[in-house]
């Protein structure tokens, strides 16, 4: 059996005729209009993050869609603000119908729709993820820059680097654990871990030589006897994956350790909603530090 592929070219072309975008095609801006450095006046977000840090930037009226994804309470510190706007789900097609002359994006963001988008005239920025705390700071300008929000996002840093310099818990740093459904956890290198540190604790992933994103097993974080466990708040329903967060041993972990359950929303994007991360950890170093 034979598998016929469309080539890049003939997918193009069809979604010019299915939409009818030929003239909107001819009347693309020229690279060097000067008209191309006005602000957008049409912007659509697909992304949870460039949602977020476009909704607290954006001028009024600036910004017309943000993704499906800023309405989920567990990943979203928006969900209220959100709910204001149009949302969509990535699609080439259906943001192409909303006229945007500005998209949004993350530099994971689907492929084919970046491309396509493009490839019909229309500006993305893709927005890579936040590893650290300097490229939070990265991100908010970025997106600002893409706005024509300049003051504003420069704004917004300052006051974020302000909140975090205060926030910092100096100190001896004790054992601390992200841990999440299927023995998930962040070691070195991440943005969670440059939290911990901040706080006044020390990863105990890092320390098992994990860098990045990965697997702690259940055996590894038993041994390192963590004096505060960061987990998340479930889904609803029933899921294998989290069942490791229910396991006796664990159990008997967290029984001897401080335990903070943080919204997972606030630690997600590079957002100045961080700032919850941050003083949650912190206040919860302090309390622990008062109990010994």
């Amino acid at each position: 059996m034979s598998v016929f592929v469309p080539s890049s070219d003939l997918i193009r072309a069809a979604v010019l005729v299915l939409f009818g975008a030929g003239a909107a095609w001819a009347e693309a801006p020229v690279p060097g209009d000067p008209a191309q450095d006005a602000a957008p006046s049409r912007v659509v977000s697909i992304n949870l993050c460039t949602d977020q840090l476009a909704m607290l930037l954006a001028a009024p009226g600036q910004l017309i869609s943000v993704s499906h994804l800023a309405l989920d309470p567990l990943s979203s510190s928006m969900v209220e603000q959100a709910a204001g706007y149009v949302q969509n789900r990535g699609g080439a097609e259906q943001v192409y119908l909303m006229h945007p002359d500005l998209v949004l994006a993350g530099t994971y963001t689907a492929t084919a729709t970046v491309e396509l988008l493009t490839g019909l005239g229309v500006k993305v920025v893709q927005v890579p993820p936040a590893d650290t705390l300097a490229q939070v700071v990265d991100q908010m300008r970025v997106v600002g820059a893409a706005l024509g929000r300049h003051a504003e996002a420069e704004a917004m840093v300052t006051r974020f680097q302000s909140d975090l310099a205060a926030l910092a818990v100096p100190g001896d740093k004790a054992p601390a654990a992200m841990y999440y459904p299927n023995g998930y956890t962040a070691g070195a290198g991440t943005l969670s871990d440059e939290i911990l540190t901040l706080t006044g604790f020390h990863n105990v992933a890092g320390e098992a030589g994990l860098t990045g994103g990965g697997i702690l097993p259940l055996e590894r974080l038993v041994m390192a006897a963590p004096k505060m466990i960061v987990t998340s708040t479930p889904y609803p329903g029933q899921s294998r994956s989290e069942e490791i967060l229910t396991h006796p041993a664990l159990r008997a972990v967290r029984d001897k350790a401080a335990r903070a359950r943080m919204s997972d929303a606030d630690w997600v994007c590079g957002t100045p909603y961080l700032l919850n991360a941050v003083r949650g950890m912190a206040e919860a170093r302090r309390a622990l530090e008062s109990t010994q």
